[in-house]
């Protein structure tokens, strides 16, 4: 009778287990015993991972340590780990969620947690179906074993060695020169207020440099020009040394030359820019009545009420108009001849034939 109800329960697990294998692929498809409850309507995620250590499919997914989904597959894309999981449709966390890998335990089993992001880290929206939590939002909890690892080498003598020896070498040089390292410290500390208060002028002269190297780059091909010709630039350059020192020896001596007749005439061209100063100064005393005066000028004796103001009324004289004109001169001979030289003198009495200069003068004055 055992037997035969044995053969019952074994035929009963067989005939499950073919059910159960037709109906999933594999094992890992199957939920894990005390799993969340997804519920009728649960939504798909996918999430970036720069690593993804040892999580596994049916990894469970949390939310403030609750679990609220579980994680459906895990693939590789490129350099990164996607990894796909559901979560409960009565979840609702913000678009811009945050995703990272933590553990239960020191020894516990890895699961997937969700959580909003910081304060003020993104605009406000609900993670929907099909979104997707990229590599900038998502991370690793610690690792025990990084962590053992780290303080292994620590108290092996790695880093705590260092410190150390460094401790030491800082005692060494320090030693003796307090007073000097506190001005240091005071001198640095005076270097950053006045760096930070000149914050904005770093900034300002980080910009500029930036558009001089957008510049730079804008004018690449002209450079790459100016630097393909420059060996043939400087070739001949090179061909010129001879006449280029030459040339520089010339300009010494004559910098020379100039040099020493400037020292000398220094004293005479002083003299004649102080001779000239009254002039400029009666020229700038002067002012308007000059400018008038060299406007009227080039119509001299004629003034402009006489030939016109304008170049069309100059034309019309020109032309064939007519003009009354009244001349009178007034020739005193007595101060011309005052105004002659000797010289000028003897040669107008030669000319006069030793004639008395005053007589014939008065003679022609009073003649009919």
């Amino acid at each position: 009778m055992r037997q035969v109800r044995s053969r019952f329960v074994l035929a009963g697990v067989v005939s499950s287990l073919a059910l159960v294998s037709g109906c999933v692929s594999s094992v890992g498809d199957l939920p894990l015993p005390g799993g969340a409850d997804l519920g009728d309507d649960p939504y798909t995620v996918t999430i970036e991972f720069a690593d993804v250590l040892d999580l596994v499919p049916q990894s469970a997914v949390k939310v403030n340590d609750v679990s609220v989904g579980r994680v459906t597959k895990v693939e590789l894309d490129g350099w990164k780990a996607k990894v796909t999981v559901k979560v409960s449709g009565d979840v609702v966390l913000p678009d811009q969620a945050v995703a990272s890998i933590r553990q239960t335990s020191i020894l516990g089993e890895k699961f997937v947690s969700l959580a909003p992001p910081e304060e003020g880290g993104g605009e406000v929206g609900r993670l929907d179906d099909g979104d997707l939590i990229p590599l900038a939002r998502s991370g690793n909890a610690p690792e025990i074993e990084t962590v053992l690892a780290s303080m292994s080498l620590v108290l092996n003598g790695g880093a705590l060695g260092k410190a150390q020896v460094i401790s030491r070498e800082l005692n060494t040089a320090f030693k003796g020169r307090e007073s000097d390292m506190r001005t240091l410290v005071r001198r640095l500390d005076e270097f950053l207020e006045v760096a930070d208060d000149s914050r904005e002028d770093i900034v300002t002269a980080i910009e500029q440099i930036d558009r001089l190297a957008k510049n730079t780059n804008d004018q690449k091909q002209a450079i790459d020009a100016a630097l393909d010709d420059l060996p043939g630039a400087l070739t001949t350059v090179n061909q010129q040394r001879a006449n280029l020192v030459k040339m520089l020896e010339a300009l010494s001596e004559l910098g020379a030359v100039g040099s020493d007749v400037i020292i000398k005439s220094k004293t005479a061209v002083t003299a004649d820019l102080r001779a000239l100063a009254p002039i400029l100064d009666n020229l700038g005393s002067a002012g308007d009545a000059l400018i008038t005066s060299l406007e009227v000028l080039p119509t001299f004796p004629f003034p402009d009420s006489l030939l016109g103001k304008t170049p069309q009324e100059a034309k019309n004289y020109q032309m064939g108009d007519y003009l009354n004109v009244s001349l009178n001169f007034e020739t005193d001979f007595s101060t011309t001849i005052g105004l002659m030289n000797d010289a000028e003198r003897r040669a107008l009495k030669e000319a006069l034939r030793g004639d008395d200069v005053s007589g014939v003068l008065a003679k022609s004055v009073v003649a009919p």
